[in-house]
């Protein structure tokens, strides 16, 4: 397949999976220009599926840059009413809501992390219709990827501009399984390969999660009572089902925001607004991150640590195989959304409201109660290894294998 036919067979791929697109709905998308090629086969692909209006809305990564660079904090305080009025008005009108990300994993390298947080804060408080209609199952989301020259160099330093680019368009289409004869039959399976493992998960209802490897993890999850696993694409309150990460290889769930206690130590650098943070450890008590280390970027993952109370706190623990299709690339994408789906990992920040029996009906507060974890913030990091053991403990005390040496175990 050529790169032109692959592209199309992605951008059909992303509207009709990962989107769902409803006929007469509207698609927001956020992207970068560097990503124009795909967005413009994505925004063709909208219509023909009867999208009433596609809306863009680009971004120049230098440009994002400079604005860090030269404007004080106290202007990152501030989100523009135009453009909260723009995301939240997406979200109050039912739109499905698609990020294309395509970024230099070091644009933002040496960037104050108090603007990067501050900035953070702000658009989440300004855009709380947009944030909670995805949080909350009113609106689809979904995020995919594409290559661009400095993220492709990024990802392959040794090889030539277009050959690394090249590369990098090969590595995401194995991935999202566009190189498969049927890509969206591919994903029905895929959708279908997730079941038995959530039901057993669900029905064995584990009152903890114990982790251990030699890199020196040795940590205890907390579940909250009537946790649900979920896995292979979500669904919203009106039944739409769709993806919303292209590619997803977890189950996850969200454990008890108070119940977490012991040390998780990464498998897998950390990728964040530009700063590499790698071989670091956080240490839990009563659920909140007490200390925290790390060989490079330290100061970075206590910036993310410190964002705001939840921000101490676990949102997501999630399930990876160490066999899985992104691992067995054997890439570093240094990018969260790829990274993510090669080893087990865990996210400091905001709960999902769905991993909890009937959590999409209730307040923020109500699910608080629950031990679900609220934030502006939610970054996932990767802790999964080859030695990996997980062990589920049910409420009178069965020890249940779940992981060994990095892999299911039932």
């Amino acid at each position: 397949m050529g790169l032109q036919e692959s592209l199309k067979k992605y951008a059909h791929l992303i509207v009709h999976k990962g989107c769902n697109l409803k006929k007469g709905q509207e698609l927001y998308i956020s992207a970068r220009l560097e990503a124009a090629s795909l967005v413009r086969l994505v925004t063709e692909e909208a219509y023909k599926a009867g999208a009433k209006t596609v809306t863009l809305d680009w971004s120049d990564e230098k440009t994002s840059r400079l604005r860090y660079d030269y404007e004080p904090l106290e202007e990152f305080e501030h989100f523009p009413k135009w453009k909260s009025e723009m995301y939240n008005g997406v979200a109050e009108r039912g739109g499905a809501i698609l990020s294309i990300l395509s970024d230099d994993p070091l644009n933002f390298a040496g960037v104050d992390p108090k603007k990067v947080t501050t900035s953070r804060k702000a658009s989440k408080s300004a855009c709380k219709s947009f944030y909670d209609g995805m949080d909350f199952g009113h609106n689809v989301w979904c995020i995919v990827g594409a290559a661009s020259p400095v993220w492709a160099k990024r990802v392959f330093p040794n090889l030539p501009g277009p050959a690394a680019l090249s590369r990098l368009w090969e590595a995401i289409f194995h991935s999202v399984r566009v190189d498969t004869p049927d890509p969206e039959k591919a994903w029905d399976e895929h959708r279908r390969s997730f079941e038995k493992r959530c039901a057993f998960l669900n029905e064995k209802q584990f009152d903890k999660l114990v982790y251990h490897n030699s890199i020196g993890t040795d940590i205890t999850l907390g579940m909250p009572k009537n946790h649900v696993w979920q896995g292979g694409g979500s669904q919203t309150v009106d039944g739409v089902y769709y993806f919303p990460n292209m590619p997803t290889e977890e189950i996850f769930c969200t454990p008890d925001r108070t119940r977490t206690n012991g040390t998780v130590h990464s498998a897998l650098p950390l990728s964040y607004q530009g700063v590499m943070i790698d071989d670091f450890s956080i240490t839990f008590q009563d659920g909140k991150a007490v200390s925290c280390s790390a060989a490079t970027g330290e100061d970075a993952l206590q910036a993310i640590i410190d964002t705001d109370d939840g921000s101490k706190m676990l949102g997501e623990c999630a399930l990876i195989p160490n066999q899985s299709p992104i691992s067995d690339m054997g890439i570093l994408f240094y990018n969260t959304l790829y990274d993510e789906n090669a080893a087990c990992h865990f996210a400091l920040g905001m709960g999902f409201p769905e991993c909890v029996k009937g959590g999409l009906d209730k307040t923020k507060e109500d699910l608080m109660k629950l031990g679900i974890n609220d934030s502006s913030t939610h970054v996932d990091f990767m802790l999964g290894t080859k030695d990996l053991s997980i062990t589920g403990i049910t409420a009178d005390g069965e020890e249940v294998p779940i992981f060994r040496n990095g892999n299911w175990d039932f």
